[in-house]
């Protein structure tokens, strides 16, 4: 068989499992067993050895119980990063990369070096991909979970960035016993939190619901748990003229710039994502 043959038959297989992007997933799981990327693929049409057809089909089955692909096969791409991902810790999303864009946008025009707070870091890529792009700069994150500050110091390693320190604990909370060094204000406070309403958890894809860590998505009966936490304390943390950067779902952002308003913030904005959906809540000092 070949590899395009088995392309088609994993496409085929995946959409009977009801998944979406099966072409697409098919193209990645052949370009990642056979360590070649998708031009060489489509060019050469290789044939497959016994051990490539078993060591594909052994990814196909883990996907076609709904698995996710990138804990199967470990790691995402994020802004030009290799991230390693696995159970329990959260799937970075293309939409996060959004905030990113904006904040480098931000402060490439207006300073450099600066510090960065990232609360609920999970992987780290937030934390990281502006640390990459800012190697002056100083970048913390924070998260609760122990798996999910293992995957962020892991990728930093991986991807060899030395200006980014993570320490476990809820949301501002390892801040509060002082570390020497670490700045008591921040220019920039960063955070992709949970805001699913608790209730909706139960309708998300499989790959979602029954894999991604339920601390990692669940926001409170209206999704905005952590907003009102992480604004509360805000102004504590945040450098004089600093910015807060936070993703938000869909539908929240009126209530977060609310939320954000009542803690005494006066310049909020919303920038949408490539759906047109408000995604980024931009919060001025």
């Amino acid at each position: 068989m070949t590899a395009l043959d088995k392309i088609k038959e994993i496409t085929a297989l995946l959409q009977r499992c009801g998944i979406e992007d099966a072409h697409i997933e098919s193209e990645i799981i052949l370009t990642h067993s056979l360590g070649m990327d998708k031009t060489a693929l489509y060019r050469d049409d290789p044939i497959l050895s016994e051990k490539d057809v078993k060591e594909i089909d052994k990814i196909v089955e883990r996907r076609a119980k709904r698995e996710p692909l990138q804990y199967i096969l470990g790691y995402v791409e994020f802004y030009g990063l290799k991230i390693k991902v696995g159970e329990g810790v959260l799937i970075p999303r293309p939409e996060t990369e959004l905030m990113v864009e904006e904040i480098i946008k931000l402060f490439t025009v207006h300073r450099s070096p600066f510090t960065v707070l990232d609360l609920c870091t999970g992987s780290g890529c937030l934390a990281l991909a502006l640390a990459k792009n800012f190697p002056d700069a100083k970048v913390y994150g924070t998260d609760i979970s122990a798996t999910a500050i293992r995957y962020a110091k892991e990728n930093a390693e991986l991807n060899s960035i030395s200006n980014a320190v993570f320490l476990k604990g809820s949301l501002y909370e390892p801040l509060k016993q002082f570390i020497s060094g670490m700045p008591l204000k921040f220019d920039v406070i960063v955070s992709n939190p949970p805001y699913i309403r608790s209730n909706d958890i139960v309708t998300l894809q499989p790959e979602i619901k029954n894999w991604e860590p339920r601390n990692a998505l669940d926001g409170g009966d209206d999704g905005l748990r952590y907003y009102r936490e992480i604004l509360a304390e805000a102004p504590k943390y945040l450098a004089m003229d600093g910015f807060v950067f936070l993703e938000a779902g869909e539908g929240q952002a009126v209530d977060v710039i609310k939320i954000a308003e009542n803690a005494g913030f006066r310049k909020n904005s919303a920038i949408k994502d490539y759906a047109g959906v408000k995604r980024i809540i931009v919060i001025m000092s």
